[in-house]
């Protein structure tokens, strides 16, 4: 592949920014919650400007609305970025907690058996990383959206330089 080396530069920098995420997480964890204030305002927008093209006041009504309380919500994350991290740390607690039940409540249905234990180890990881969370919340909220992001990009630039080098070693298509 002829540029293999791109997705070589993109998992390294992916890779860097999860060690100085992982380095300075509660910095990672302001940079995450400004970050996901910033795209709900632009989500916001974006719904708000789309109900102009909905059919019926009705749909545009209700989307004026949807886009009008996530536009909410982005600007209240970007003016108050520490509350939003406790909202935001709470919300993905939560969240790991009903993955888990949700992987577990799976794993038992028959049409799943061949991926019984996988889905017992995912849901069991998930229950105790939202228990770890809320065991010590809110205090644990200044770090975990900051581990989680260094986490992330550690792995994300990982498996871009090994595909990179997967990709440096397949043979010219001409």
């Amino acid at each position: 592949m002829r540029y293999w080396f791109l997705w070589m530069i993109a998992g390294l920098i992916s890779l860097f920014g999860g060690f100085f995420a992982l380095a300075n997480p509660l910095a990672a964890t302001l940079t995450a919650e400004l970050l996901a204030g910033w795209m709900f305002v632009a989500v916001g927008i974006m719904t708000m400007v789309s109900a102009f093209g909905d059919q019926g006041w009705g749909g545009r009504i209700l989307s004026l609305l949807i886009g009008l309380i996530i536009l909410i919500l982005g600007i209240d994350l970007i003016v108050n970025p520490l509350a939003g991290i406790v909202s935001l740390t709470f919300v993905v607690a939560i969240g790991l907690l009903v993955m888990g039940v949700l992987r577990l409540l799976l794993a038992f249905r028959s049409d799943f058996a061949q991926l019984r234990w996988v889905l017992i180890l995912s849901g069991a990881v998930s229950l105790l990383l939202g228990a770890m969370i809320m065991s010590n919340f809110p205090q644990s909220a200044a770090l975990v959206l900051g581990v989680y992001l260094a986490v992330e990009l550690i792995s994300n630039g990982v498996s871009l330089i090994v595909l990179s080098l997967a990709r440096k070693s397949e043979p010219e298509v001409a």
